[in-house]
C-alpha cells in the first residue's frame, strides 16, 4: 500500500519540478524571440517605444531601485562606456518600477546620458520575465536584453555583476555584430 503512494508522490514531484523549470525567469523570452513591445515615459516625461529603436541595437537593462549601491554602480558603468556602446550603434535604456521623478533625480545626480524608463505597474518588466513580485513590493530584477535591429532578442543576461556588466555587454555586442546576427 505504501509503494503506490510513494510512486504517485514521486510522479507529482517530477511534474511539479518540470512546471517550476518552465516558469523560471527567462523561460518565456528566449534568445531569438521577438522582444516584447513597451511604451514607457523617461525621466524627462518623453515617451519611448520599442519601435523607436528599430534599425539599431538596443541595450535594455532592468534594475531594482534608483540610487542604491548596485544600481548606481551599474548605471555609472553604462555611463562611462556609453561612447563604446554608441560606436557599436547601440542605445542604452534603463528600466525600473521607480517613478519618473525618482529617475530624474538619479539621472541628474550621476549625469546619466541615457533614458531611464518608469514602469510603475511592472508590466514591461513582467513581459521580459524581469519582475520580482513580493506581493506589496515589486522590483525589477537585474536583467539585461540586447535587442537586435530587427526587434529580436539577440542576447539576455540573467546574472549580472554591476561592476563588469557594461563591458560584458559591449563584448557581446561586438561578437553579435561580427557573426552578423
Amino acid at each position: 500500500m505504501l509503494k503506490p503512494i510513494l510512486g504517485g508522490l514521486a510522479v507529482l514531484l517530477l511534474l511539479g519540478s518540470s512546471v517550476l523549470w518552465m516558469l523560471r525567469p527567462g523561460a518565456r523570452q528566449p534568445v531569438g524571440s521577438a522582444a516584447p513591445d513597451f511604451t514607457l515615459a523617461d525621466q524627462s516625461g518623453q515617451t519611448h517605444r520599442l519601435h523607436d529603436y528599430a534599425g539599431r541595437w538596443l541595450v535594455l537593462y532592468f534594475y531594482p531601485k534608483d540610487d542604491t549601491p548596485g544600481c548606481t554602480q551599474e548605471a555609472c558603468r553604462f555611463r562611462d562606456d556609453i561612447g563604446v556602446l554608441s560606436d557599436l550603434n547601440a542605445a542604452v535604456v534603463g528600466v525600473s518600477v521607480d517613478d519618473t521623478r525618482s529617475h530624474a533625480d538619479f539621472a541628474r545626480k550621476y549625469r546619466l546620458p541615457f533614458p531611464l524608463l518608469s514602469d510603475p505597474g511592472g508590466r514591461t518588466a513582467a513581459a521580459y520575465d524581469s519582475l520580482l513580485n513580493l506581493g506589496v513590493v515589486r522590483l525589477a530584477r537585474r536583467h539585461t536584453f540586447i535587442i537586435a535591429p530587427d526587434g529580436r532578442i539577440a542576447a539576455r543576461f540573467d546574472k549580472v555583476d554591476p561592476a563588469r556588466h557594461a563591458q560584458e555587454v559591449a563584448g557581446t555586442l561586438q561578437t553579435l555584430q561580427r557573426v552578423g546576427r
